[in-house]
């Protein structure tokens, strides 16, 4: 029997984020995984050789891969749905496990335990890189917008700034500190 997996996979290109939202321009499921995973493991390196922590960056970019791989089958629940009670953000972490065991049950038997921790993050480390990963790349998508003249994400850039600074993560300050300035500059000014 042929497994479905990456098919299904790769029809993350066709789950669009921010629905709520007028967007410049439309963001997918599957670049802003990308997106996620070069920001976590970006944080990462900076935890391992900034601040010496215990963390495998290549473990965490390659869980980021996938963290959103569940919404090829549920959709992307916008965030102040997702978060706006407990019951809804309880009932849709069963709707998310749901998806992870679909998705988990069209591999092969022989690679399923190799797939599992990506798409059921259960080490608390790796998952904080990725959650604070994840923010960060909402932040930028609003930077981004704003830059383009999109006064629609202006409290959604504020709020996810201050999330993001709220996390009290060393390595989100440092990167912020470092290298967020660069965002938002042209291409020119970057040069």
């Amino acid at each position: 029997m042929s497994s479905s997996f990456f098919a299904y996979i790769f029809r993350m290109r066709y789950i669009a984020r921010w629905a709520l939202m007028r967007n410049t321009r439309t963001e997918n499921v599957e670049e802003h995984s990308y997106e996620v995973a070069v920001l976590a493991h970006a944080l990462a390196v900076v935890g391992q050789e900034i601040f010496h922590k215990d963390v495998n960056p290549d473990r965490v970019a390659t869980a980021a891969l996938f963290h959103d791989a569940p919404e090829i089958i549920t959709g992307d629940l916008p965030t102040p749905i997702k978060y706006f009670n407990p019951a809804i953000k309880s009932a849709y972490d069963q709707v998310e496990a749901v998806a992870q065991d679909k998705l988990l049950g069209m591999l092969p038997h022989e690679l399923t335990e190799a797939y599992a921790p990506l798409l059921r993050v259960e080490d608390p480390k790796v998952r904080c890189y990725i959650k604070a990963a994840d923010k960060l790349a909402a932040w930028l998508k609003c930077l981004e917008e704003r830059k383009a003249g999109n006064r629609e994400f202006v409290q959604a850039e504020e709020e996810t700034l201050h999330a993001l600074k709220d996390m009290n993560m060393d390595e989100v300050t440092w990167f912020l500190e470092h290298m967020g300035e660069a965002f938002g500059l042209t291409l020119d000014e970057l040069g």
